[in-house]
């Protein structure tokens, strides 16, 4: 069994390169994109292995089924870069819906206290031996309500979180759980009611741009807004002018819409051409993280087995539990 791995980085190798050898699977690791341009570099192999941000369109789909690949394995949950609709079901594409949630969970936790805290410009303050504390006030969790949607398996482990800070827990899904001390509402009531607004819901074609300017408009001034799962749950544009218009206390984004040309690389000695993203950067109350929320040592291992566990099932003509479709 042969792979091709794209989007391949040092964090990777080793704990797939471990299970691999394992389950006696050669794996080929590309640090490009899998696109139109690079769909032939799976060429002569079984199956590729993609991430987030690696291009699963029509045509890539239909280069794939022309070089032999016979599935694609996502390391990751989310499927919103894979056209299921144009694969109608000629090939099976399998996920790893659960790694850790706690990583996630954790991160958003960070990056809302980083915010609150001003712990961002204190470090900086204080390398430069800058002790004054003006303009670094914050503000309680405690007895702050939370508003979070998506009440799958990240977002039961932010109310966890949350719930040790004291705070008032609301929360939206289309399919409620049974969980202590979380009072579901409709997003029009958890966009009012909200201190902190935190997104652990996936992409799809009702979540698109779930926070856009109506949305905004119905939030509190100083509210927070959290986005860890896809960067198109947010209309960035709108984002934007909100902040520039201070009708939001701020954000803490670990993706972004347009993320795909620029995270994961190193734009350090280039002009980044997103006006919008050098934007938000620019913004004193907004914090953004180059999608690292999954990026633990403890999830870099859960993905890297229960992925090779999905194509060892596949090899083997087992039952395929981590399959996606429409």
């Amino acid at each position: 069994m042969r792979i091709a791995f794209f989007d391949a980085k040092g964090y990777d190798k080793p704990s797939f390169e471990k299970y691999a050898d394992e389950a006696g699977i050669t794996i080929k690791f590309y640090e490009t994109k899998l696109c139109e341009d690079t769909v032939t570099l799976a060429r002569g192999c079984d199956g590729v292995c993609v991430f987030v941000n690696d291009e699963v369109s029509a045509t890539v789909i239909d280069m794939l089924l022309e070089e032999g690949c016979k599935f694609i394995a996502l390391r990751c949950a989310g499927y919103n870069n894979v056209d299921l609709k144009h694969l109608n079901g000629r090939m099976p594409v399998f996920h790893v819906p659960a790694y850790s949630p706690h990583s996630v969970a954790e991160h958003a936790m960070a990056m809302l206290l980083t915010s609150i805290r001003r712990i961002h410009k204190a470090y900086i303050r204080t390398r430069d031996f800058n002790f004054s504390l003006n303009g670094m006030t914050g503000f309680d969790l405690h007895s702050k309500t939370v508003g979070i949607v998506g009440t799958g398996k990240i977002g039961r482990c932010f109310i966890d979180i949350c719930r040790g800070f004291g705070m008032k827990i609301l929360a939206y899904d289309k399919y409620p759980a049974d969980i202590p001390d979380v009072t579901y509402v409709d997003t029009d009531t958890l966009f009012r009611e909200s201190d902190i607004i935190s997104l652990h819901c996936p992409l799809m074609k009702d979540t698109y741009h779930m926070i856009d300017e109506n949305a905004i408009e119905k939030m509190k001034k100083r509210a927070i807004i959290i986005n860890t799962s896809r960067g198109a749950l947010i209309d960035a544009r709108a984002l934007l002018s909100a902040i520039k218009e201070r009708r939001i206390g701020g954000a803490c984004l670990d993706v972004y819409e347009e993320e795909s040309d620029f995270f994961f690389e190193d734009f350090s000695n280039h002009i980044v051409e997103d006006d919008i993203l050098t934007r938000l950067i620019s913004m004193p109350n907004v914090i953004v993280t180059s999608h690292q929320a999954f990026l633990t040592e403890e999830a870099l291992d859960n993905i890297a087995q229960t992925t090779v566990e999905n194509i060892t099932a596949f090899m083997n003509g087992e039952t395929l539990k981590n399959t996606v479709s429409i």
